[in-house]
């Protein structure tokens, strides 16, 4: 679950001034921690995670580099936390979404909508679809990518059940999977808080872009691992529209 401190409209609200957190003694813990990771997560975001150094970000948050030893070990440290709490912001979303209900379709709708909507509102979900973890240690690499693998069966394990009860079409779903979340995880590159749209919009328009290619039109599925699924022409016409929109509505951006 998302934390309290770190709800959707708390970090969209979030002023850029994070040292302010260190300016009163009688603030606590967790509020310091808070603002060390609020910073180096936009760092590691506008610099890279090798150019950000603890160095740079104790000078941003105002504070010498040994007081930033106090709260995390290492920079590495800092960026696990990260992609711990990008995960957690997807998983908050998506108990908001009532993924639990519908069939499978729906469930990969919803996953897809919490996974967006994390992406473009948090820059901790930006930091998991965006920042390379072959930067890190084999150890912390390994942590990082346990976690990234969280959202990859999650949307794996809905493809196939929709695969199951009709709703998706027969295909492979850890190549769907892979798909899936490699479209949204792009969005990173190119989002801009100042943009037209709104994460609720890009957040819907992706559901329904992806999820029109998994849709099945009224006949059966084959089953998990089929290895070749037909697809009519018009849905071929329809996801070619679907393209175009979305591509138009970016360029608008």
């Amino acid at each position: 679950m998302l934390p309290e401190a770190l709800d959707m409209k708390d970090e969209a609200n979030r002023p850029r001034e994070p040292w302010k957190a260190f300016q009163v003694r009688q603030r606590n813990l967790d509020t310091k921690r808070d603002a060390v990771l609020q910073t180096a997560a936009h760092m590691f975001l506008e610099n890279g995670y090798r150019r950000t150094s603890m160095s740079e970000l104790g000078t941003r948050l105002k504070i010498t580099k040994p007081a930033l030893y106090y709260y995390f070990r290492n920079k590495e440290e800092i960026l696990i936390e990260c992609y711990r709490l990008g995960i957690s912001a997807i998983e908050g979303l998506l108990d908001k979404a009532a993924v639990s209900h519908g069939k499978g379709l729906d469930k990969v709708r919803a996953y897809i909508e919490a996974y967006t909507k994390a992406v473009v509102t948090f820059d901790f979900g930006r930091c998991v679809a965006m920042l390379d973890d072959a930067e890190l240690s084999p150890r912390s690499r390994r942590e990082v990518r346990d976690l990234k693998r969280k959202i990859d069966l999650a949307i794996r394990a809905y493809v196939e059940e929709g695969i199951a009860d009709g709703s998706v079409i027969a295909c492979n779903a850890k190549l769907a999977s892979f798909a899936l979340a490699g479209a949204v995880n792009w969005i990173g590159t190119w989002y801009r808080p100042e943009g037209a749209l709104t994460a609720d919009e890009i957040a819907t328009q992706y559901a329904d872009l992806l999820t029109n290619g998994l849709r099945q039109n009224g006949t059966e599925g084959r089953g998990v691992g089929a290895k070749k699924a037909s697809v009519p022409s018009t849905r071929k016409a329809a996801a070619v529209r679907d393209v175009k929109a979305s591509a138009k509505a970016v360029r608008k951006r």
